[in-house]
């Protein structure tokens, strides 16, 4: 082992005297900052496959992730660790790994507040000809829309400086009578008398009602509620 630190030391004090060492290690240096730089002028976060096209080459991914400069947020998407801690580090890493995902039922009912529900999963809309995304983390709870239950309703907001597709809060409602069997008819229920409490208007909750086809089923708990 002694031998060959010995050997070590003398062929770095050798390039050293050819003026070869310093050059390398500013070469070194400078991809490290490259790579930081790429990171910061795209919002901080990038998928490793998006890194590798930008001409980051995996390497320096794992050296700045191992030196805590990255964070891994899931498998494949890194994020510079000198941003401010995520709001919504879910949501954020799901759209970035599958950005043809609209968040619903219970947790776009969390992100607008009309539930008392804590999603231990991302629920997702995907069209129905998508393949099945996979993800080790965070967990997905996905269920498949088609026609104007998957498009009408979309609003796109910017979460921890990604694009984040979710329902507004009454396609929300309107989806979870849809799928009460799946979610609850309590939940449902609830999430109705909140956002009417938070000013939503009756004749848009019918418009998203009669889109999912749950307007008779919707219209007495909404009499109720008003």
């Amino acid at each position: 082992m002694r031998t060959d630190l010995n050997g070590w030391i003398k062929m770095v004090a050798l390039v050293d005297k050819c003026g070869y060492f310093y050059p390398m290690i500013q070469l070194v240096t400078k991809t490290v900052i490259s790579a930081e730089d790429m990171f910061r002028e795209r919002g901080g976060m990038l998928r490793a496959s998006e890194a590798i096209a930008l001409g980051i080459h995996p390497r320096t991914l794992y050296n700045l992730r191992d030196s805590g400069k990255l964070i891994q947020i899931s498998r494949g998407l890194y994020r510079l660790a000198e941003l401010e801690d995520l709001s919504e580090p879910d949501l954020a890493a799901v759209a970035s790994r599958v950005p043809q995902a609209v968040v619903c039922l219970i947790s776009a009912l969390a992100f607008h507040n009309i539930t008392t529900e804590i999603p231990h999963e991302v629920y997702i809309a995907l069209p129905r000809h998508i393949k099945r995304p996979r993800m080790d983390y965070p967990p997905l709870r996905i269920f498949w829309f088609s026609g104007k239950s998957l498009t009408e309703g979309i609003e796109t907001r910017n979460i921890d400086g990604v694009a984040v597709k979710i329902y507004c809060p009454e396609k929300t409602v309107a989806d979870c009578f849809k799928f009460r069997n799946r979610v609850g008819l309590d939940v449902a229920v609830e999430s109705l008398r909140l956002c009417v409490q938070k000013g939503a208007s009756p004749r848009t909750l019918l418009r998203y009602a009669r889109i999912c086809r749950v307007e008779k089923i919707m219209m007495p708990y909404l009499e109720a509620v008003r």
